[in-house]
Formats: structure tokens, C-alpha cells, sequence
């Protein structure tokens, strides 16, 4: 005798995805906080190109630095910026969670928003500290 139910004679629903729910800032976060995760990955392929090209002499360093100093470079290091400041103060905010606090709902939403604060104001900051203005 089987013990597995009947397969019904209809297609099983699907589940609502993103055509039904609006997005949360919440779902947002978790999202941008996987994505800035990957860029800070991808981002170390310069950071180690930098590096070698310390190791290799002033004429490589210079090559690279120029390259960097480039509009393309500096957006690429800016954006490389804010996902190492975005993923660090998502980070901070799902300690303080792992420890059990900031689970009411105003405090996730507050967290939320100083954690796009903070990785704004960080990386401007930084744009600041890079071009010297």
C-alpha cells in the first residue's frame, strides 16, 4: 500500500511573488545587502590589482593610480564604497538583532533607514576624502 496522498487533478497554485506583494524596506535591504555582498567580492579584483602593482615598482603603482584616479576608476572605488559601508552597517544592525534587540517594528524600520543613512553619508564622505574638497 502507498502512504503518499493522491495527486489532485489541477495545477497546485503558486505562491504570490512580486506581481502581488509591494516591496518592503525590510525585503529591499535583505536584497541590496546580498547584492553589496557580491560587488565587495567582485570589488577585490582591483584592490588585489592595486597591491600587485605596489609590489611590481613605481612604474606599475603609477599606471594603476592613473587608471583609479579616471572617472570610471573613482565611480568604480565609490561604488565599491558603499558596499562595504552598507554591508558593514547592515551587519552591525543583525548583531545587535542576533543579541535580541531592535525587533519591534519601528525599530526595524528606523534601523533600516540609518543604515541607508549611514552608508549614504559614509560614502559622500569618502567621495569628499578622495577628491579633497
Amino acid at each position: 500500500m502507498s502512504t503518499t496522498p493522491p495527486i489532485p487533478p489541477y495545477p497546485r497554485p503558486l505562491s504570490p511573488h512580486l506581481q502581488i506583494y509591494r516591496p518592503q524596506l525590510t525585503s529591499v535591504l535583505s536584497i541590496i545587502h546580498r547584492f553589496t555582498g557580491i560587488g565587495l567580492s567582485v570589488g577585490t579584483i582591483p584592490l588585489v590589482i592595486w597591491l600587485g602593482a605596489i609590489a611590481m615598482g613605481p612604474g606599475a603603482y603609477l599606471t594603476v593610480s592613473l587608471w583609479y584616479a579616471s572617472p570610471l576608476g573613482v565611480t568604480m572605488m565609490l561604488g565599491w564604497a558603499f558596499c562595504f559601508y552598507f554591508h558593514l552597517a547592515n551587519g552591525i544592525r543583525h548583531l545587535f538583532w542576533d543579541i535580541g534587540w531592535g525587533y519591534e517594528l519601528t525599530h526595524v524600520y528606523r534601523s533600516g533607514w540609518l543604515v541607508v543613512a549611514s552608508a549614504l553619508g559614509l560614502t559622500m564622505f569618502t567621495f569628499w576624502r578622495m577628491v579633497g574638497l
